[in-house]
């Protein structure tokens, strides 16, 4: 492509000079005169240049404020812009140079040092050019595969979620409406997107251990004994040890893999399964203790598991299950208002109360058919 240069002088004759000096590049080169410093700029809003030659000392605005403002452009910074000075003005080379001028010219200018500082010029900008382009590619390329890691990891989380719900009476979309319920209290408590968004990803995997739950205990039809309720708080545990990232299956793993080629590779950190691995194992705990597995009280509970516990009681309480039919919007938010306090964290409670809008709308779009819930095993919740 054609190279684009900018010629910057108040003297109508010096830029003919210089334009006929430029007329005699073999590679040819797109030449554009400018008579100030605010034509120059004007002119450089409107299309591309790939080099600038300025003369300093111009009325009203001088070569110096064109240079810093060519520098602070958004789409004009990586112009190389070369300075005219005269012969023997040392200072104004000096704030030249601090100002980012990539090269000086003193007059009056020789026509192949003007053409070899502009070839020169004209060759980074290309390079440079070169670069951002690649470099642009490759984020483009590492977005779109960042993406698809993304889509990927949500698709296998809800999945994990969907297995852990499909082995006891919690069916249909209940997994996606407490990630959703989550999202909005994280919201309307000001936590900040980024771990809003890795609740909204992790809380769906909050019964994930119901997995290892046998099926007499986890589906029985009415009350479970002492014993089997016992056994039935231990999911909270299993949840945690299989979201775990240092669980006994990757130890397993990493050392087959570390056998196979001579190293032994660390687990990378991942905050997702962090967070995921908590909120399995104290999304059953009270806010006055007397929760499980551990009975932690108040802050002791990660303050995940606490909005995860009121949108899984607000869920559990909207949906029909084989053992009760589905309450309404306000039968719910009246028993939530009485468990403020006992079962859970006021804060999370108004925060719920400034979104419980929200919540009828998520619950309203990611409903379940009727009877649906009928229709399973009957299973203890």
């Amino acid at each position: 492509m054609t190279s684009r240069i900018l010629l910057v002088d108040d003297e109508p004759e010096a830029l003919r000079g210089l334009e006929r000096v430029l007329s005699t590049e073999p590679s040819g080169w797109a030449v554009c005169t400018a008579g100030s410093a605010d034509e120059a700029l004007a002119r450089m809003r409107e299309a591309d240049f790939d080099a600038v030659v300025t003369d300093v000392r111009m009325p009203g605005r001088d070569g110096f404020w064109l240079l810093e403002a060519v520098r602070n452009g958004p789409d004009t910074g990586n112009v190389p812009v070369i300075i005219v000075t005269g012969r023997n003005e040392d200072e104004t080379k000096r704030r030249a140079l601090e100002l980012g001028a990539v090269d000086l010219l003193s007059k009056p200018v020789h026509p192949q040092d003007l053409l070899a500082r502009l070839r020169s010029a004209v060759r980074l900008k290309a390079y440079e050019d070169q670069l951002r382009d690649q470099n642009a590619l490759l984020e483009r390329k590492v977005a779109e595969r960042t993406a698809e890691l993304g889509d990927s990891r949500l698709d296998i989380i809800w999945r994990l979620g969907k297995a852990a719900e499909h082995r006891d009476e919690q069916t249909g979309n209940h997994v996606v409406r407490v990630g959703c319920y989550s999202r909005v209290i994280a919201d309307a408590l000001g936590m900040d997107r980024a771990s809003a968004e890795t609740l909204f990803l992790a809380s769906p995997l909050h019964d994930i251990g119901k997995i290892g739950i046998p099926d007499r205990v986890l589906c029985k039809r009415g009350p479970l004994t002492d014993d089997e309720w016992r056994i039935m708080k231990q999911h909270c545990a299993i949840g945690a040890e299989i979201l775990r990232e240092d669980s006994r299956v990757m130890r397993l793993y990493l050392a087959w893999y570390g056998n196979r080629d001579g190293r032994r590779p660390e687990p990378a950190r991942n905050p997702l399964l962090q967070l995921a691995s908590s909120i399995a194992l104290t999304h059953h705990e009270w806010w006055d203790g007397t929760g499980y597995p551990a009975g932690l009280a108040r802050e002791q509970i990660p303050l995940v598991s606490r909005i995860v516990a009121l949108a899984d009681t607000y869920d559990a309480l909207r949906s029909e299950r084989p053992y009760k039919p589905a309450l309404s919007e306000d039968q719910t938010v009246h028993i939530i208002r009485d468990e403020c306090g006992r079962h859970l964290d006021p804060e999370v409670c108004a925060a719920f109360e400034d979104s419980s809008r929200r919540f009828q709308a998520i619950f309203d779009q990611f409903s379940d058919p009727p009877g649906r819930a009928a229709a399973k095993m009957e299973c203890v919740p």
